[in-house]
């Protein structure tokens, strides 16, 4: 059979409260991120692995406070006293260069200084980063942490649906049920997972089901 010609294309990720699905697996982080007038100084590190919500999450706060999202890296190019005049995010603080962590240093102690809250993103613990400059580690470590821990089934569930929904698929019977046990524990593995199955029934006019999930899944070449 002929192999049908398909097209890859890139959608913005929607980053909204009513985006983003609540399970036991990220309950805490929510509940902190929704009392932020109750963080110890008023900043708060949220770390969580590689695709977990972290981004997602730091967004609808940020839309909640008006705050500036920014990433770690590069940090020390920007106007550190210019940022520090309302709340911010700073993103993937475990990326940071040596005068990254300087303009942290200062910028964290302006923030405080003036009442700011600030949110930081990282996929590594304070505890276990390396930072280089001690002072900045003291803060950080100082820092209450809330952690997004892996997304649980019913989280899975709800976000397979949701990307399949999003390509107009409606899944057979059984099929959900048969790809979670299987699939990787991540909101990127689920994406992955998605976009693959999509492509591949496109690709060679095969139905979804689970005889194609499980080639995907086993990483089958198609």
């Amino acid at each position: 059979m002929a192999e049908q010609l398909t097209f890859s294309l890139s959608t913005k990720p929607a980053l909204g409260r009513d985006n983003f699905f609540v399970s036991e697996a990220n309950q805490l982080a929510v509940t902190t991120l929704e009392n932020s007038d109750s963080w110890p100084n008023g900043k708060l590190v949220l770390s969580g692995p590689a695709a977990s919500g972290k981004t997602h999450l730091a967004h609808v706060w940020a839309g909640e406070v008006a705050a500036r999202i920014l990433p770690a890296l590069n940090l020390s190019a920007r106007d550190i006293a210019e940022l520090a005049t309302g709340p911010l995010v700073i993103e993937d603080i475990d990326t940071m260069t040596s005068d990254d962590e300087v303009a942290l240093f200062h910028l964290h102690n302006l923030m405080m200084a003036e009442g700011h809250p600030l949110l930081m993103t990282t996929a590594t613990a304070p505890a276990a980063m390396s930072v280089g400059l001690p002072d900045l580690l003291s803060r950080l470590q100082g820092t209450a942490l809330v952690a997004l821990d892996p997304p649980d089934d019913a989280l899975l569930s709800v976000v397979l649906l949701k990307l399949f929904a999003d390509k107009q698929i409606n899944l057979p019977s059984g099929l959900l049920d048969y790809v979670l046990p299987r699939i990787g524990r991540s909101f990127g593995a689920a994406r992955e997972f998605v976009d693959a199955i999509d492509a591949r029934a496109l690709r060679e006019g095969k139905p979804i089901g689970k005889r194609l999930a499980g080639d995907i899944l086993r990483g089958d070449a198609g």
